[in-house]
């Protein structure tokens, strides 16, 4: 048996049942709810693994079906996003802002051979990147509609001394939405020291070497910083130039 694998048996299924009940038991229990989400989401990740296990290998022997498979994620990371932030978020919204961010990052990557332009290379570092960019626009998104409805008036205020609408909204809203890249950044910040990230993790047990394993993740976790970046940025000034500051 390869100990770099895990088994896939009975030890397997009665760990990943005991901790989920866990979960939801002591969030039911301390009475801070996403109980039954917490159920909901573990069963959907099992289905979905399931599914993309069997057809992974398949989607990447050609490039139309892995670029038709990054699509997909990206539909799925618009949608998921959208829903997170809520209205009266518009979808065009998070395309916009997770497609801009993702996009140029990955084409300077491939452009400057940085990243090798194989299917089985591309198609897990367009998820990553789609997965960070989904995460920070939705966290910017919402924090950026909760500052607008909760502090109204201060963007009134900021119009009555003159402030031009987008101005007015963007004092108010872009410290708070700002806050959407600490996730980011405290992962690049204590990665090797707190966390061994799965690029790190999987170079490794695919025979690299550590230096290369070291570099891989560093080019993840940088470019996810930009990635983020951008797409935190366009998810603020997008929503303000909406409208959505006429919520009060």
């Amino acid at each position: 048996m390869n100990t770099t694998t895990v088994p896939i048996g009975p030890a397997l299924v009665a760990a990943l049942l005991g901790l989920t009940v866990a979960a939801a038991v002591v969030l039911r229990l301390t009475g801070l709810g996403r109980a039954r989400a917490i159920l909901t989401a573990a069963a959907r990740a099992t289905i979905q693994l399931a599914a993309v296990s069997l057809v992974i290998v398949a989607v990447l022997r050609a490039w139309w079906s892995t670029l038709a498979f990054v699509l997909i994620m990206y539909a799925v990371a618009t949608v998921t996003a959208r829903r997170r932030i809520g209205a009266p978020c518009p979808t065009w919204i998070t395309s916009a802002a997770i497609a801009l961010g993702v996009a140029p990052s990955l084409a300077v990557l491939l452009a400057s051979r940085a990243l090798p332009a194989t299917q089985v290379v591309v198609l897990p570092t367009a998820g990553i990147l789609i997965g960070g960019a989904m995460t920070a626009t939705s966290l910017a998104g919402r924090r950026t509609l909760d500052e607008l409805r909760t502090r109204h008036g201060e963007y009134e205020a900021g119009l009555a001394l003159g402030l031009l609408p987008r101005d007015a909204a963007l004092e108010i809203c872009r410290p708070a939405a700002g806050q959407a890249l600490i996730p980011a950044l405290d992962q690049t910040r204590t990665v090797g020291l707190v966390t061994l990230p799965g690029a790190f993790v999987g170079v490794l047990l695919g025979g690299a070497g550590p230096i290369q394993a070291g570099a891989t993740q560093l080019l993840i976790l940088l470019t996810l910083l930009a990635v983020e970046a951008v797409a935190i940025a366009l998810t603020v000034e997008l929503i303000v130039r909406s409208g959505a500051t006429t919520a009060g």
